[in-house]
């Protein structure tokens, strides 16, 4: 794919949703970074559910420190792997409130030091609260940058290098959530609505399935 085009791409997704932003709900960066922890596997929805008990009982990285794992437990279990992302979430509530003073670090290292904490899910805290050009690679991301030929690779590392290379620069700050909303929505993983696509003449999803069908 051609600069021209993933310009053109990035255009016409930016003309379609021209404030786009994490789904999650939150007030304050720590919330954000609890939110994101869960929702590893487990749809924003789900987390949604689940963070207004638990942040109506512990909003702050203090509250939360202070909580029983079995009371985090409760606020969670309709999510994917509760038992683990509470002992995590309690975990990293006691790193935030002791050694940063109950604030979110800026800082890349120390984010993926805090459990539960992974490459993508520091893309997401630096791109949405501290407006860094970053991209977390997900499911829906890794999906498209593949399909399309938008940039392809065979792990999320590769692609997620590739994605800060090629795109252009005015758009780097809302790739991340360009591109998830385009996946999530009309580019889904099984029958993609091209037929309402914003990108659908500049996608190259369709000369493959042409090539297929040859």
């Amino acid at each position: 794919m051609n600069p021209q085009k993933r310009f053109k791409i990035f255009e016409a997704l930016s003309r379609n949703t021209p404030h786009p932003t994490t789904e999650l709900n939150y007030q304050t960066p720590f919330q954000l970074l609890i939110a994101v922890i869960l929702s590893a596997q487990t749809t924003d929805k789900s987390v949604n559910k689940a963070t207004f008990l638990l942040f109506n009982k512990a909003s702050n990285a203090k509250k939360l420190s202070q909580l029983k794992l079995s009371d985090i437990e409760s606020c969670i279990k309709t999510i994917g792997l509760y038992k683990t992302k509470a002992k995590n979430i309690l975990e990293t509530a006691k790193i935030i409130h002791t050694k940063f003073n109950g604030e979110v670090p800026h800082d890349r290292l120390l984010l993926e030091s805090l459990p539960g904490v992974g490459r993508k899910t520091a893309n997401v805290i630096l791109n949405t609260i501290f407006n860094e050009p970053t991209i977390a690679v997900d499911t829906h991301i890794f999906r498209i940058a593949n399909r399309i030929n938008l940039a392809p690779g065979d792990n999320v590392l590769r692609v997620e290098k590739k994605l800060m290379q090629v795109t252009p620069k005015e758009f780097l700050k809302d790739a991340h959530h360009l591109l998830i909303l385009h996946g999530r929505y009309t580019c889904t993983a099984k029958l993609p609505k091209c037929n309402c696509c914003v990108i659908n003449d500049l996608c190259e999803y369709k000369k493959k399935l042409l090539i297929k069908t040859k």
